[in-house]
């Protein structure tokens, strides 16, 4: 009789490292499947941060990436995180400035009145 919790805890133990390393594993074939998509100019974020455009991706092992003009360098493909989309650049042809356009949202401001009513209602304030 004292084998039948012992069993459903190691059942719920198997259980729960099944669930865990399948989720573990479809993480890993979707970067492998990332890495090998990688294509010449498309732009990458690298796993320090890195911003790029992909110029050479011959090698199965490394590619190269552009992070500024005329500034490439070698990557491992498995240092890349993600494909990011491409930066909106407009050239000031007088000055040859490039100006990098953000999209910047505004910030969402709340009432005072609608912030006194959230306090009531969770009865912060009374």
């Amino acid at each position: 009789m004292d084998l039948i919790p012992l069993l459903l805890m190691f059942g719920l133990l198997g259980v729960m490292m099944y669930f865990m390393t399948r989720r573990q594993r479809r993480a890993q074939e979707q970067q492998q499947a990332l890495q090998n998509s990688l294509d010449v100019g498309d732009r990458v974020m690298t796993t320090s941060g890195l911003y790029g455009t992909v110029t050479d991706s011959s090698d199965s092992a490394t590619i190269t990436i552009e992070i500024a003009d005329g500034v490439e360098t070698e990557w491992l493909r498995a240092a890349v995180r993600e494909k990011v989309g491409p930066v909106d650049e407009a050239v000031d042809e007088d000055t040859d400035v490039v100006e990098v356009e953000d999209v910047v949202e505004e910030p969402v401001v709340a009432d005072a009145k609608d912030t006194e009513d959230a306090e009531l209602e969770s009865g912060k304030k009374k």
